[in-house]
């Protein structure tokens, strides 16, 4: 048999699944009242196991008329947006070059977008670019890809 933690995941889960845009608004009682729990259990799992890591942003009000906003993010976003915050102007080609290989090693870009990437780095690293520059460059092309994943 499975916890209550467990059930309380499911039934998150199960209702996102029949949400196409990944969101789902529901309140503690119903779910408290659907799997006979208390309020508090809901909560730990919501902090637990709907992280942001895990690809989840859970907006939450207590009290009457409270309510529990559940977004999933795709995880593709997340990797983004991670390799985003690491570039500044001290990131050097060598981290910039492993990052690429890593979106192509996940499958992210295909080898094709790969070698154009890995083809730009380069340029921008050895054509004397300025640092914030370099930046701005990198950081759009990530944007860019993000925006089409």
């Amino acid at each position: 048999m499975s916890n209550i933690a467990d059930l309380i995941e499911a039934y998150i889960l199960r209702r996102l699944a029949t949400q196409q845009d990944g969101k789902v608004e529901l309140r503690r009682t119903d779910i408290a009242d659907e799997i006979s729990c208390a309020p508090s259990q809901i909560s730990y799992v919501l902090s637990t196991r709907f992280t942001q890591d895990k690809g989840f942003v859970v907006e939450s009000r207590r009290g009457l008329g409270g309510y529990i906003r559940i977004v999933q993010i795709p995880i593709n976003n997340l990797v983004y947006q991670d390799m985003i915050e690491k570039i500044d102007a001290q990131t050097d080609q060598g981290t910039v070059r492993s990052m690429v290989h890593c979106l192509l090693q996940h499958e992210m870009v295909s080898s094709r977008e790969a070698a154009l990437l890995m083809q730009v780095v380069t340029a921008a690293y050895r054509s004397g670019m300025r640092a914030e520059e370099r930046v701005h460059l990198l950081k759009s092309l990530l944007l860019t890809l993000e925006k089409f994943s």
